[in-house]
This record gives C-alpha cells, sequence and structure tokens, in this order.
C-alpha cells in the first residue's frame, strides 16, 4: 500500500462542485491500493499514520502524533501513486490493485484509521475529484507498505 501523507491547516474534496469531505487542521491522506496488498496492509498503515510524529510540540520539534493533536483526516483514493515511469512518456498503473480489491482496501484503511480514534472523512472511490489543500510547513512524507 502507498500513501502519500500531506500536514495541512485545512483540505477538502469535492465530486461535480460539492464538496463531500473536509478536514481542519491535521492530514491530507491520498491512498493507493498495489498488487498484493491485503487488509493487515491496511490496518497496518493506517495504524503507521495515526502515530507518525510530524506535528509541532511547544518547543517547535516534530514530536506530536495526529492522534496527540487531536488533528483530523481526510483520505483519498488515488490509483496514481502506483504510477511506473521508468519507460516512455505515459505512466503505466499495472501495479495498482483491481478496482474491487482496491476499494475494499482504500475503506479498510479509512475504518482503520477512525478506530484509532482519528475524526475521519474521505472521498469517493473511483470518482473525478477535485482536491483543495493548504500543505503546513510544507510536510509532506510517503510510505510504502512493501518498504
Amino acid at each position: 500500500m502507498r500513501v502519500l501523507i500531506q500536514r495541512v491547516t485545512g483540505a477538502s474534496v469535492a465530486v461535480g462542485g460539492k464538496t463531500i469531505g473536509q478536514t481542519g487542521p491535521g492530514l491530507l491522506i491520498l491512498v493507493c491500493a498495489m498488487q498484493g496488498d491485503t487488509a493487515a496492509d491496511a490496518e497496518k498503515m493506517a495504524r503507521k499514520v495515526a502515530a507518525l510524529r510530524i506535528f509541532a510540540d511547544d518547543a517547535g520539534r516534530m514530536n506530536l502524533s495526529l492522534r496527540d493533536t487531536g488533528g483530523s483526516a481526510l483520505v483519498v483514493s488515488q490509483f496514481t501513486l502506483a504510477a511506473d515511469t521508468r519507460r516512455g512518456n505515459r505512466p503505466g498503473f499495472s501495479s495498482a490493485t483491481a478496482p474491487e480489491l482496491g476499494r475494499e482496501l482504500y475503506e479498510r484503511f479509512a475504518a482503520a484509521l477512525a478506530e484509532q480514534g482519528i475524526a475521519t472523512q474521505t472521498g469517493e472511490f473511483g470518482a473525478d475529484m477535485a482536491v483543495s489543500l493548504v500543505n503546513d510547513g510544507p510536510v509532506t512524507i510517503w510510505i510504502d507498505s512493501a518498504g
């Protein structure tokens, strides 16, 4: 599973011009299920994200997790994180899992994050979404369960 985390002061996702999910201070999390991923991978990644210490403490050091700050999360499916650009100029996405399993693992990740005590909203799997965000820091971190 690939996850791209952005620390944000705010983020939202809209489908057809209507906002369907948003977060205040917290994380925008882009999620891609890869070939071979399982529900256990989704749950492990959710635990990792909830505990990742990327928020400033009173001394200004990245020492606090999303759970510590009481922040929230916006989880958006993004199969393009599977892009393979090693050949030519057109990315390939064959390493992403099939859409049916991708949806299941995306939803499992979001549910597992909520089970960690994180207020979680989501985008719409497979939809053409418009994502808006204000990156805080900026802090952007890539996590891959395979590596």
